[in-house]
């Protein structure tokens, strides 16, 4: 019996980006009995089904965005004769759906680290349980990644997670009902065993895979002093405590470690913090801007962030830190009109933004949006290729529509080209080269205008193409942009790099940064952008 565990994807780069976390992770959680999984990224290439044999347990992890693909390679496992599992927050919230129509045996519920070991257990004597609640597990349990069976040539960045969970309750996210808004985070040991891990194999780019790096703001500390919940103020104390120690540990790595997070915009009132993110080489960050109105971010629940000249200005702060920012904008809310297209992409060029996404407004399941939106939608027998609306990933995607929310004064169609106009123009040439001039060295110059090419095609175009011939024109020349931007990324191993001890006092910062370089390689420790 082989296990196999499969990312399912659409469109195949050749390379990827990130690795996808869940996937290594739960090849760690695989017991040592059944020996190594077979791992399959679609993101690279499509799985090959005669690898399946019967007899076989095929793990796959949905999100929304995949489950479709995902509920097509289930039943090709399946005709082959193989167990399915599946999990991941798709299969979290509609595990029904992934028995009727993915072909599942069994479907995990939350967290994987631990209950995978009991399903591969339950198989193995017979006992399959039609579904299993792995629940939200404590950062003690965490399991690390299996990174030695990573393909090292594929990807441009590795991931590790630091902390699951976000206190905030934005309207189109749904990681705080998933993975809960108590932040549950590990412990820097942990966190350090496996970035070290990653460095000692050539990656000197590694994405902090946080639902938010930032869980405790000044504004949550505040309240708790004012509110005399001196409780609540210890425990927050004690998480932020715990964020500045990973970051004076993590600052002890080489030079030319890159590390890239998500953060909520509050960090950039916060200089205390950005300063240990920057020593930390912390030098990118997700931002969610969202929108740019007052109106906006009432849409999405999130009106603790800021607009007009004091949102520059926030963002600015990040920059002067040392860190920069890849903004993201949300369009199609209901109190976007037309002009709000171009007061964002004036706003993310005012802002000096290093890159930006503009997504479409989309309500995905388990979010407050889509309860709103599905409630709406009662009484309506709108289908498309015989699936209702509500069921939109389950629509082939040559006939999905791109938006399906009425707006109140622009149509689907105007909403998209707006969008694809706003890439556009912050993806010009002129935009770009402009953007790159903070790096010092022409090579560098020229790697940032490749590499915004690249997020371009490949969150752009093959997300909002309208047709199969656009997305297969936009996917092929990702691959070939993807080809030469990988050698970019690369680094060189180290396999003599220890883990940084632990430092006595977090709030000192060690100013030489060159903890665990091999004497006289003083070469490996300098910054990606000389």
């Amino acid at each position: 019996m082989n296990v196999h565990l499969i990312n399912p994807s659409s469109v195949s780069f050749g390379t990827a980006v990130i690795t996808p976390r869940w996937l290594y992770v739960l090849a760690g959680a695989t017991p040592a009995s059944y020996g190594d999984p077979h791992l399959v990224d679609e993101t690279l290439a499509p799985v090959e089904p005669a690898d399946i044999m019967p007899g076989d347990v095929v793990g796959i992890g949905i999100h929304t965005g995949n489950a479709l693909r995902g509920y097509e390679i289930g039943n090709t496992a399946r005709a082959r004769g193989a167990t399915v599992v599946f999990g991941g927050i798709h299969a979290t919230l509609y595990p029904e759906e992934a028995a009727e129509l993915g072909g599942a045996h069994a479907v995990v519920k939350g967290d994987g680290d631990i209950v995978w070991a009991r399903v591969l257990a339950d198989h193995a004597r017979g006992a399959l349980l039609p579904q299993y609640a792995g629940g939200r597990i404590e950062a003690g349990d965490f399991v690390p990644a299996r990174w030695d069976l990573m393909p090292r040539k594929s990807y441009m960045w590795a991931s590790v997670q630091t902390v699951r969970g976000c206190p905030k309750h934005c309207s189109f996210c749904s990681v705080w009902r998933t993975d809960g808004q108590r932040p549950r985070q590990r412990t820097s040991d942990a966190v350090m065993e496996e970035v070290v891990q990653l460095r000692r194999l050539g990656f000197r780019f590694i994405a902090l895979a946080d639902d938010n790096f930032y869980p405790v703001t000044l504004t949550d500390l505040a309240l708790a002093k004012q509110q005399n919940n001196i409780q609540k103020l210890n425990e927050l104390q004690s998480i932020r405590a715990e964020r500045f120690e990973l970051m004076a540990r993590l600052a002890q790595l080489p030079k030319n470690t890159i590390l890239f997070t998500q953060i909520t915009m509050e960090a950039g009132e916060d200089p205390e913090f950005l300063t240990a993110m920057r020593a930390a080489h912390i030098q990118g960050v997700l931002v969610g801007v969202e929108a740019v109105t007052p109106e906006g971010l009432k849409d999405v629940y999130k009106d603790f962030n800021c607009v007009g000249e004091k949102l520059a200005e926030r963002l600015r702060t990040f920059r002067r830190h040392g860190i920069y920012v890849l903004g993201s904008f949300i369009f199609g809310l209901p109190s976007d009109r037309p002009q709000t297209f171009d007061a964002t992409a004036a706003l993310a060029e005012q802002a000096d933004l290093a890159f930006a996404q503009f997504v479409m407004l989309t309500p995905y399941p388990g979010t407050v949006d889509f309860q709103r939106w599905e409630k709406t939608m009662e009484g309506n027998t709108t289908r498309i290729g015989g699936v209702p609306l509500t069921r939109v990933w389950l629509i082939p995607r040559a006939v999905r529509p791109q938006l399906f929310w009425d707006h109140p004064v622009m149509s689907a169609s105007e909403i998209r080209t707006r969008t694809q106009a706003v890439w556009d123009h912050f993806y010009s040439l002129r935009l770009i080269w402009k953007r790159a001039q903070f790096i010092p060295s022409m090579k560098g110059r020229l790697a940032f205008l490749l590499i915004s090419k690249l997020y371009r095609r490949m969150y752009a175009d093959t997300g909002i193409a309208t047709d199969s011939a656009r997305l297969a024109w936009s996917a092929r020349w990702a691959r070939l942009l993807a080809r030469s931007c990988r050698r970019l990324f690369a680094g060189e191993v180290m396999p003599w790099l220890q883990v940084p001890p632990r430092i006595s006092s977090p709030d000192l910062v060690p100013q030489s940064l060159g903890v665990g370089v091999v004497p006289g390689r003083e070469d490996l420790v300098t910054g990606w952008v000389q």
